[in-house]
């Protein structure tokens, strides 16, 4: 009998049926790196709980070790949040290749129109490569002002924050400065970062046209919005590994890879974790160990090693993204070689199975629904205000699932099956930001103690499990909490005291 161990383990011997658009596969001692030491890895990032989504391991442009936790699987794009940037980033490199613009050209020189003498005055010696490198000379985000706004101009908005620093002086994280570029490459070539980049980069790398958020006036976020799989996370990263250079065809000039792996802006002040202290580049993050860094909210990386010539890709759920770096730099990096190593079929077998039995977390529930589960079946559990707009929700149990129906305020309504052993798939629209309109799930579902029932909704192309618990008290009295995990954007987690009918 064929096992899902056996299955990923000839995933290490597949090389004649990819696609052009698929990455080599080997195995890890075959390039230098020993299967012990990712299994190490893995065995320590789920002993400490750090949430991840999915690895991919390559050496020497072969992926050696590449596993997800389910319900997350290798077809799933995922939020990458502020790697979004460093795929801006290369649309300005492109652009500057293709003789478009400069770095060093006045950001106000792209939009003409908004120049006031205020504004002149304000943005004065304001380049592309201040935008790049965090260095504008604001004081704080200006996406911050933006995203309060979301009719507004952003461009107008940004260009009008006040610059408390000169140009080039000061660091500070700034994503409006990101969308900024995004709007340079629009208002210099007429398309989004995304149209842009499709035939000078996404094609050529075989990243199917992925979803970027863009704001009402067409505009690609620039510094977040955009999903990608864990396998095109890799890419980015062997791409500039490769100095620019894919299957032949150079895609970015080995400059444009020198200067923005390279370190603009100095962070130590700014930042305190030992990896967002070692220097900034153009929408990079530098690292320890002569590495650089694509780098989104909740540890979604690209990590590039160029003296190892070794790629890391990871999506996360993680509020501790610096353990997870910490994890890779004690467990993998003992265990690279420059040399191959001697094949050794046991520990790719041990491998393959640790990484087919992968899991994001749930708890143990009970084995039988409780008395309880019968008398609250179908009755409507009216709920007060709260940030999902939900007005009321529903539960009904059969031998494979709970299903929850919530119906909002506006009298919209959607069930979710939860499996009680696996994980179902579903669909949901009930977010409160716009950026997750609408996520898939997978979701399981259970009773944690003969009066508490938990719905664990992962929304997988998302960071984000959203946790349902309801408590049923006594009479009609529900206590409903409303979760998600991880911490989501702001400490979000209400309590509700609810009624059934």
């Amino acid at each position: 009998m064929t096992t899902r161990t056996d299955l990923v383990a000839t995933e290490y011997e597949r090389t004649t049926s990819m696609t052009n658009a698929d990455l080599p596969r080997t195995t890890p001692e075959s390039q230098g790196v020993d299967s012990a030491a990712i299994e190490a890895f893995v065995r320590d990032v789920v002993e400490r709980d750090l949430n991840l989504h999915s690895i991919m391991v390559l050496r020497h442009g072969n992926v050696v070790a590449e596993g997800w936790w389910g319900p997350y699987s290798a077809p799933q794009r995922h939020m990458m949040f502020s790697v979004s940037k460093s795929f801006t980033a290369a649309a300005i490199g492109i652009a500057e290749a293709e003789g478009r613009l400069s770095v060093d050209d006045e950001v106000l020189s792209f939009f003409p129109s908004y120049a006031t003498d205020a504004v002149r005055a304000n943005v004065a010696g304001l380049q592309v490569k201040h935008l790049l490198a965090m260095a504008t000379g604001h004081a704080v985000d200006t996406m911050g002002v933006m995203t309060a706004l979301p009719d507004a101009d952003w461009v107008k908005l940004f260009l009008e924050v006040p610059l408390v620093y000169p140009p080039g002086t000061h660091f500070l994280y700034n994503s409006g400065g990101s969308f900024l570029l995004a709007a340079i490459i629009t208002a210099r070539t007429g398309q989004s970062v995304l149209d842009y980049l499709g035939p000078r980069l996404f094609e050529p790398l075989g990243i199917e046209a992925p979803p970027w958020q863009d704001t009402r006036r067409g505009i690609n976020l620039g510094g977040s919005g955009l999903r990608l799989r864990t396998e095109d996370l890799a890419k980015l990263g062997q791409l500039y590994l490769q100095r620019g250079v894919w299957n032949g065809q150079r895609l970015l000039t080995e400059d444009w890879v020198d200067r923005a792996s390279s370190t603009h802006s100095d962070n130590s002040i700014a930042e305190t974790n030992p990896d967002s202290t070692q220097g900034y580049g153009y929408q990079f993050w530098r690292s320890r160990h002569n590495s650089y860094r694509a780098d989104g909210a909740f540890g979604q990386f690209s990590l590039i090693l160029p003296e190892l010539d070794l790629v890391i890709a990871i999506t996360n759920g993680t509020t501790n993204a610096q353990a997870v770096l910490d994890a890779v730099w004690d467990r993998i990096l003992p265990g690279i070689h420059a040399e191959a190593l001697p094949a050794n079929p046991d520990a790719n077998a041990r491998l393959a199975e640790t990484l087919a039995s992968l899991e994001v977390p749930s708890p143990s529930f009970l084995a039988a629904d409780p008395e309880l589960a019968a008398n609250i079946a179908g009755r409507v559990i009216e709920l007060p205000a709260n940030t999902l707009g939900v007005a009321s929700a529903s539960v009904r149990f059969d031998d494979a699932a709970v299903h929850l129906t919530v119906t909002s305020r506006d009298g919209s309504s959607e069930t979710v099956p939860a499996g009680r052993t696996e994980w179902l798939a579903g669909e949901t629209r009930v977010w409160d930001k716009a950026e997750l309109e609408r996520a898939t799930t997978a979701s399981k579902a259970g009773w944690v103690d003969e009066s508490t029932l938990q719905v664990r909704q992962q929304c997988v192309d998302t960071p984000f499990t959203r946790v349902w618990t309801f408590v049923f008290g006594e009479g009609d009295a529900v206590s409903v909490s409303i979760g998600f995990e991880p911490e989501y954007w702001m400490a979000y987690n209400e309590i509700l005291a609810a009624r059934i009918h």
